[in-house]
């Protein structure tokens, strides 16, 4: 059996989406079969309490088929079976699967926010930079809002532990008057005369980021 957590690192399993797909449910468990290589194989997916696993079965001999697990086998035959099992299992994340990266509970609070006020959803760029996602608005195409997760030392915090953190674009007059490198920090990786940077740690409330959000907005509308 190949167990699928690499594949799955900082992705969300859908369970709508699984049965759009063409699994079936039986109690906890969501099950998927297809046969593959002129019905020669059958891959077997299973998947429970967000943990997935799968597996080929020869259908002529009646067992599991592991070469498909062993790296150094080699060869033809083999390697269109591996294709045809690789294949799968990437249609499956593809359609199945959305990126999670964020957790904390104010980042999450701030994309739901955002979704129901904006009806935007937060896009991911860089592939290479899968911590990273942003949020434009839909009339010119501008950012106003960068979603990330980076070292606090990066934004002036003495400490290399993770934070999630925001982008905002904010009046350019009262940036100095906000930015007091404890809830808000110049602008991170972007031109500091027109963003801050917000710790989700719930330093700043969420009237107030969510105000700030709205100005963020109407001031990517005038770029």
């Amino acid at each position: 059996m190949r167990d699928w957590t690499n594949e799955l690192n900082n992705r969300s399993i859908q369970c709508e989406e699984l049965l759009k797909y063409g699994f079936t449910k039986e109690k906890d468990i969501y099950s998927y079969r297809t046969k593959i290589l002129e019905d020669c194989f059958e891959i077997i997916v299973s998947i429970h309490d967000n943990n997935i696993k799968s597996m080929v079965y020869d259908l002529e001999n009646n067992c599991e088929y592991i070469l498909v697990n062993v790296l150094q086998a080699t060869g033809e035959f083999v390697g269109k079976v591996k294709e045809a099992y690789e294949k799968c299992i990437q249609d499956i994340i593809a359609h199945c699967t959305v990126l999670d990266v964020f957790h904390n509970p104010q980042t999450k609070e701030i994309i739901e926010y955002i979704q129901n006020k904006y009806q935007d959803e937060l896009e991911f760029l860089w592939e290479n930079f899968s911590e990273n996602a942003i949020w434009r608005n839909k009339i010119n195409q501008k950012w106003y809002g960068i979603l990330f997760r980076i070292s606090k030392r990066k934004i002036g915090i003495a400490s290399d532990e993770k934070t999630e953190a925001i982008n905002l674009l904010f009046p350019k007059d009262q940036i100095s008057a906000v930015v007091d490198y404890q809830k808000v920090f110049p602008g991170y990786h972007m031109n500091k005369k027109s963003w801050i940077t917000i710790q989700l740690d719930r330093s700043l409330d969420n009237e107030t980021l969510c105000s700030w959000i709205d100005v963020s907005y109407q001031l990517s509308l005038k770029k």
